[in-house]
Order: C-alpha cells, then sequence, then structure tokens
C-alpha cells in the first residue's frame, strides 16, 4: 500500500502559526524575588502554640516574584511561610529563577515542570514547591494582565463576588471580651461569617467561647478551627456536643494526614468537615478526596506550587462535589474561587493589606472579585521597605 504524506499542509507548521499570529515571541527577560517579612501588630497564638508545638506568630514571610518580559508584559506572584520556612524557600527561588530566563511566559505548565525538575532532588512538595509557586502565580498574573482581564474571567467566571469569612479575630491568645469586638468589626465591614480558634487543654473552655460567640453575632455563619490538634476521641465527642451551634464547619480537627480519621468524621457528624490547608501536593489532596475525608476542601495555592497545580486540585474536587474554602491569600484564591461551580468561601484577613497599593472591597458578607487586569495587586512602599533580600536575574527592559 502506497502512503502519501501531503507535505503543503504540514510543512512548517511553526512559521505558518507565526505568520498568522497564533503565537507568541515574547519571551521572559528579567525575574526578581524578594523575602519580604510582614510584622504582625501583637503576636497571635493557635492550638498549636497551647500544646507547645509552637511560638506564638509575630511575623510572616513573603517570598515576592516579579517576572517582566522583552515585549514588556509584566506579573507578580507571592508565596509565603509562618515561623520558619521564609529563608529557604528564597534560597531556592534564588536558585532556580535563571531557568525563566529566554522562555515563552505563555507556557505555564511546561515552565512549572521545568521548575520542578531543576530542583528535583529536593522534591516534587513542601518548601521547593512553595518556592516555585511565585513564579508560577506571576506567571498567570502576567497572561492575565496580557488578556486585560482579571484572573477570574480568564479561568472562566461562576460568579464577580465570593462570600467571605474573617479569622483574624478569633485566636486563642484574645480574652473572649477582645475576640467579641473584633467580630462585631469584621461584620460592620461587611464580612459574612466568622471562625473561631480552638483547642484549648481544656473543651470546655472552648465550648464555652462558641456559645459566647454564637450568643453575640445570631444567625450568622461561625466555623471553628481545632489546628490538627485532637485525637479521633476528642474530636467525635466535641463535634457531637458542638452540632447544637448550627456550625458551618469543624476545621483541622485532626493530623492534615489522617485520611481515615477525617474520613470517619465526617460520616458520624452533622456539622462538615473542612481540612486540607497544610498539605502540599495534589498527591496529597487526592487521598483526601479518595477517602472522603472532607466535606470543604481547604487548598492553599502557595503550598501546593501555585495556581497551576491549584486548578487541579479544584478539578478532583469538582468531580466529587466537594465544597471549597481556600485558607489565607485572599488576593490569589479570590479570583480562584470565583471560578469555582459550586458556591465558595474565600478567607479574609487584614494583616496583609498593608503589603500592597490595592485594597479588596467587601459588601454585604461577600468579596467583589476586582475589575483590574490580573490578580489585581501591586506591591507597597512599604512591602518593599519590608525586604531583608532581594536578588534579580536577566536584565530589565
Amino acid at each position: 500500500m502506497n502512503y502519501q504524506i501531503n507535505t503543503r499542509i504540514i510543512a512548517n507548521p511553526l512559521a505558518a502559526g507565526l505568520a498568522a499570529g497564533e503565537a507568541t515571541t515574547d519571551r521572559i527577560a528579567w525575574v526578581r524575588t524578594s523575602l519580604v517579612f510582614l510584622p504582625l501588630a501583637q503576636a497571635i497564638s493557635d492550638a498549636k502554640v497551647l500544646t507547645g508545638r509552637q511560638k506564638p506568630l509575630t511575623e510572616i514571610a513573603f517570598l515576592f516574584a516579579e517576572i517582566e518580559t522583552e515585549n514588556g508584559h509584566s506579573g507578580i506572584g507571592y508565596s509565603y511561610s509562618k515561623r520558619a520556612g521564609g529563608p529557604g524557600q528564597f534560597a531556592h527561588a534564588r536558585e532556580i529563577a535563571g531557568e525563566l530566563i529566554g522562555e515563552d511566559p505563555s507556557d505555564i505548565a511546561r515552565l512549572w515542570d521545568k521548575l520542578v525538575w531543576a530542583g528535583a532532588s529536593v522534591g516534587r512538595s513542601g518548601m521547593s514547591t512553595q518556592a516555585i509557586a511565585a513564579f508560577d502565580i506571576a506567571l498567570w498574573d502576567l497572561k492575565a494582565k496580557r488578556a486585560k482581564l482579571p484572573l477570574a474571567k480568564l479561568l472562566g467566571a461562576h460568579r464577580d463576588s465570593v462570600r467571605c469569612y474573617n479569622t483574624s479575630g478569633g485566636y486563642l491568645s484574645m480574652p473572649i471580651e477582645e475576640v467579641k469586638e473584633r467580630v462585631s468589626m469584621a461584620l460592620d465591614r461587611g464580612i459574612g461569617a466568622i471562625k473561631l480558634k480552638v483547642g484549648q487543654p481544656d473543651p470546655m473552655v472552648d465550648l464555652k467561647r462558641i456559645e459566647a460567640v454564637r450568643n453575640h453575632i445570631g444567625d450568622v455563619p461561625l466555623a471553628i478551627d481545632a489546628n490538627q490538634q485532637w485525637d479521633r476521641t476528642t474530636a467525635l465527642r466535641f463535634g457531637r456536643i458542638a452540632e447544637q451551634f448550627n456550625l458551618t464547619w469543624i476545621e483541622e480537627p485532626l493530623d492534615a494526614y489522617d485520611y481515615e480519621g477525617h474520613a470517619a468524621l465526617a460520616a458520624e457528624l452533622a456539622t462538615p468537615i473542612a481540612t486540607g490547608e497544610m498539605l502540599t501536593s495534589i498527591d496529597e489532596h487526592y487521598e483526601l478526596i479518595r477517602n472522603n475525608s472532607v466535606d470543604f476542601i481547604q487548598p492553599d495555592a502557595p503550598r501546593v506550587g501555585g495556581i497551576t497545580p491549584f486548578l487541579k486540585i479544584l478539578a478532583l474536587a469538582d468531580h466529587k462535589k466537594l465544597q471549597l474554602a481556600p485558607h489565607y491569600c485572599m488576593e490569589i484564591h479570590l479570583h480562584l474561587t470565583a471560578a469555582y461551580a459550586r458556591e465558595p468561601w474565600v478567607e479574609h484577613f487584614e494583616w496583609s493589606e498593608a503589603m500592597f497599593n490595592e485594597k479588596l472591597e467587601v459588601v454585604n458578607g461577600r468579596m467583589i472579585v476586582p475589575n483590574r487586569p490580573g490578580l489585581g495587586f501591586s506591591l507597597s512602599e512599604q512591602a518593599r521597605a519590608w525586604a531583608r533580600d532581594v536578588h534579580e536575574v536577566g536584565k530589565r527592559r
């Protein structure tokens, strides 16, 4: 049998694409990484501090990545770490940043793989991919800016605003009267729900605090967060007693990797179970999903390696029809939750507002997706002043 190839159709497809304007010739020319420490107004404690596993939180380390191309397009992204790990993220980012120079910024998935392989000996989760996250998020920001669209619209938004809840006023280091005062301030600002930290050595103290906040806010949605400090028996007993408070969810009742324990709680309790923020890979979140361990899944884009792996987790979660409530990083997660099929939640923290020139708007319990291109934020002069180390590769336009 004679086979003939139509060389006219397939000859030099790259050139044909360029001629038709279907491919980009833009390349990454410059990358800057910055290690910035955000000081907190007061030290805060959750259950991990009360159990002696961690020290009170006094500052947050941010790894910022800024990318510019030969044609003048730019993007910014960040990762972060609490208590430890920030300098390590910065060191790894500094090692691999040069891998981006000369690359097409549109090839985000390929570049994620390239950066992973550049540091393959340190693994595909944890600190290494958290460093990659800053670059990945910056590339998505750049892509949306070039399209002149908010990132949510580039991804395909289901909504223009997302329900939001506040956590920063509910820490265990605050006496209950201060908690109630901060809760009132959050609700007056337009925030739609409250999350309260639990995990006291004496569970009865937690129950009294929950009752006080529930009485204070009435029917406003209320969630609690144990920060992984209970065993299975305590979590089950506490969860049964707490059902009277009509909680939106119980967050991290058990060790983050106890997939079977979370699944047993989810099956036993009427209150939904939420977890996932401490996991650092797609595979770990898949175990939560596969084991029916959660009702609300809580991935954190910087912790899992950026927007590229986060979107893969969302696809898995959507297939299982899970609810979504990502951890922290409202500037990033607002866009990603707006593009999720089921009505989600986004976590509000006022801590990071000093880092950016733009402020997110909250109205009637919902955070408004900004109509600015990309993620819609830029670094403030204050953030740049807090930088402890900066590294650049390539040459600015």
